[in-house]
């Protein structure tokens, strides 16, 4: 009799771990590892307080010079022992000779900030409109050698910068620095505004041809509105760059007149006894505007930075 034999599968035998299972191992793991995160997490909660008390401590002493007297500030004190707000008052009301014209300083400031904001606007989105929405030949090298243009660092072109507008007869005008720091700007404005066109399908302006639009049309009426957090966003960022720029406009503007409070906190320290308080009570009156529109629109700046950074 021939006997047939079938493939058989031997199973393993189990395995058994010493005294112990592999739940008691498992057991002696966890609190390991409970250890090891929770040690990881108060690293990261102390690197953190670190950062927050490294960053905020020169916002910190700022204050407290302007809250204090002038014979006091250099006391060494945690708090003033008398603080008064009387620093906030002699430049609100130009009751010193170094702010005879601080408000009309901080209108140039404003008129300069605005300005490049609303070109830098109008240049990036036209140039992003043109190149991704009207299918220009080789466009995307426009806007790749727009960012060429950073390879250079602007203080390296800030004599070519100043001769320039001396011979376009610009000097110690505002327009000066709102030309400048336009052309910083834009290039950084068109690479965002050509990203995020890209997020916008291309069928809507189709359909808007079909029904009779011309280019403005579809530019004002369709194009700006969707790519309004992209707008926002290089609006904030080209605002805050005129805001806090101090080379170009101490080199392009050179009377009290035309000079911006950026320049003007630095002829503060002409004086052979400097009034500090004045000064930092001087900043931090500048600072709030920045600090209130970054506030204000740091949702829309996230959306539209984010959206201009990730399409490709």
């Amino acid at each position: 009799m021939s006997v047939t034999y079938d493939r058989v599968v031997r199973a393993k035998p189990p395995v058994t771990v010493g005294s112990g299972s592999v739940q008691a191992v498992r057991r002696r793991r966890r609190p390991n590892y409970r250890l090891r995160r929770y040690g990881m997490e108060a690293l990261a909660v102390v690197i953190g307080v670190l950062i927050a008390v490294w960053s905020l401590l020169p916002i910190y002493n700022m204050i407290i010079i302007s809250l204090d007297s002038h014979d006091d500030i250099f006391s060494g004190a945690v708090w003033p022992a008398n603080p008064s707000l009387e620093s906030y008052r002699v430049v609100v009301t130009e009751d010193f000779w170094y702010l005879a014209r601080f408000w009309h300083q901080f209108g140039n400031s404003f008129y300069v900030g605005l300005s490049v904001m609303f070109l830098t606007l109008a240049i990036g989105s036209l140039a992003s409109f043109t190149i991704g929405r009207m299918r220009i030949r080789n466009g995307w090298m426009l806007s790749n050698a727009a960012l060429m243009t950073y390879v250079i660092p602007a203080s390296f072109l800030a004599i070519p910068m100043y001769r320039i507008m001396q011979i376009y007869g610009l000097s110690n005008s505002l327009w000066s620095v709102i030309l400048a720091l336009t052309t910083f700007a834009t290039p950084y404005a068109i690479f965002i505004f050509s990203q995020y066109g890209k997020s916008i399908p291309m069928e809507l302006d189709e359909s808007a041809r079909i029904d009779g639009a011309n280019p403005w049309q579809i530019y004002f009426r369709i194009y700006l509105p969707l790519m309004a957090p992209a707008l926002v966003a290089v609006g904030t960022y080209a605002l805050l760059l005129a805001w806090n720029e101090y080379l170009y406009n101490f080199l392009l503007l050179s009377t009290p007149d035309s000079m911006t409070v950026a320049v003007a906190l630095a002829q503060f320290l002409n004086s052979d006894e400097s009034p500090w308080n004045f000064m930092m009570a001087t900043a931090i009156i500048y600072a709030l505007p920045p600090i209130i529109l970054y506030y204000g629109f740091r949702r829309y700046m996230a959306a539209g930075l984010t959206m201009g950074g990730v399409k490709g």
